[in-house]
């Protein structure tokens, strides 16, 4: 594999921020040949691209926040086949005694691109940003109704003798809509109307959450069967799980091997030997929600798979520990779906 300096002859860094886009033209040798502010829009990606052209020869853009404040500027390139490479912003404690303005940013960005010998390209797709939208939402429902469900617990260890005894025998989903069907008695004092009606709106909440949840899932189900069913073949792999996998995944090619796909997921172990001593450190890196998706897969397998579960009694006989077992099922599973997905076209649907 070539390195960029000897593919293009300018590279166009940005530093992409919610309201401006500061870009650098770099010449593949690193020195500066320009620099541009621009304002966030369609407007100011044009003049970006301008500003691009005037540095002649063949060039590629390296981007900060290709899914967040860069996204809009990716899409605006890619339909103009311009090369785009994504570049992680910089750590804060590795710049924090260094200097810092939006235009140093773009500088080292395509400096960072000019150095590095493989290259991100970024997430795109359609259904990849509807799934990573349905995802988001998905997660926020279910972060508040397992708030809402905790604070309706709480509230009972405390809540008058009278409102506990008619909830004692509920549980879960039970006791949900027993607390949403909570009718104030006549005569009530102040505490019991606080209580009663805080319980009754937390149930409604509860419910109206949990329905909210299961709407983003069916959603997601249909996405990820419209597009990658092959992945739901894969034993242990639901539609949450499935969608994770793909909007890290994004597109055939983006990572150039399952090694790198590994890294990204945070199960490929890191080197750590010394001397005579040839170890390995747990990857703490990585997408998190990647990899957990994997670890929840190797977990399920472990339960239910025999053939998983004849490896992980094979290799503990070797003496391998219950963590290194799940270690290397892990890797496994992380290269079986990268293989399945680099392998199988996806599912094309006629619209006419």
């Amino acid at each position: 594999m070539t390195i960029l300096a000897d593919r293009v002859e300018v590279v166009i860094g940005v530093d992409t921020h919610k309201h401006s886009h500061t870009a650098a033209a770099v010449s593949s040798v690193g020195g500066i040949l320009g620099e541009r502010t621009v304002v966030s829009d369609q407007q100011g990606y044009e003049q970006l691209l301008q500003f691009a052209k005037e540095h002649a020869g063949r060039r590629a853009w390296a981007i900060e926040g290709t899914a967040s404040y860069g996204a809009g500027l990716v899409g605006f390139l890619r339909q103009r086949a311009e090369q785009v490479l994504e570049v992680d912003r910089p750590h804060r404690p590795a710049r924090r005694m260094g200097a810092k303005t939006d235009a140093l940013d773009a500088v080292r960005a395509a400096r960072e691109a000019l150095a590095h010998d493989h290259h991100a390209e970024p997430r795109v797709g359609e259904q990849r940003a509807a799934l990573a939208v349905r995802l988001a939402a998905r997660r926020s429902a279910v972060d508040a109704y397992t708030t809402a469900q905790r604070q309706l617990q709480d509230l009972l260890v405390t809540a008058p003798e009278p409102v506990r005894a008619k909830l004692r025998a509920q549980s879960g989903r039970r006791l949900v809509a027993a607390c949403a069907r909570l009718r104030l008695p006549a005569r009530a004092d102040t505490h019991t109307t606080a209580v009663i009606t805080t319980l009754r709106a937390l149930a409604q909440r509860v419910q109206l959450l949990a329905a909210e949840a299961r709407e983003h899932e069916r959603a997601i189900l249909t996405i990820v069967r419209t597009w990658r069913p092959d992945l739901l073949a894969l034993f242990g792999i639901g539609p949450i799980g499935a969608a994770v996998i793909l909007c890290a995944w994004s597109h055939p090619g983006r990572l150039r091997s399952e090694a790198a796909f590994a890294m990204v997921a945070g199960v490929a172990p890191i080197p750590a030997s010394s001397g005579q001593t040839v170890r390995h450190r747990l990857n703490r890196f990585g997408d998190r929600q990647l990899n957990r998706v994997l670890h929840l897969v190797v977990v399920h397998r472990l339960r239910r798979d025999p053939t998983t579960r004849a490896y992980a009694a094979r290799r503990a006989a070797d003496g391998k520990s219950s963590a290194e077992i799940r270690r290397c099922l892990t890797r496994y599973v992380a290269r079986q779906v990268f293989r399945q997905l680099e392998s199988t076209p996806p599912v094309v649907l006629d619209n006419r």
